[in-house]
């Protein structure tokens, strides 16, 4: 089953209710960064665009662990980051 393009797999009011740790910040940059992801047309691509997004997550977190500013692109890839991991955490503690 294909997807609207520009479409989520998951609502984002569905995200909020069963991840209440998520700001609207999180929200706003996984829903702008998943939206960048699923436009990629290939499976690969998709994938390698993730990993790059997380790992450029995980730099700006150590930038700004530093005191150092972060700049509008590594502020969300960022902001995804801890959107993931928020998501993640949640779902473990449940299990």
């Amino acid at each position: 089953m294909q997807r609207a393009q520009g479409s989520l797999p998951v609502d984002p009011d569905r995200l909020k209710q069963q991840f209440p740790d998520l700001t609207v910040e999180d929200l706003n940059a996984y829903t702008e960064v998943t939206r960048r992801i699923l436009a990629e047309p290939s499976p690969d691509r998709r994938a390698r665009l993730t990993r790059d997004t997380l790992a450029r997550g995980r730099q700006a977190r150590e930038k700004q662990a530093t005191g150092a500013a972060l700049t509008d692109a590594e502020m969300l890839d960022f902001r995804y980051l801890q959107a993931v991991a928020k998501m993640q955490t949640s779902t473990v503690r449940r299990q």
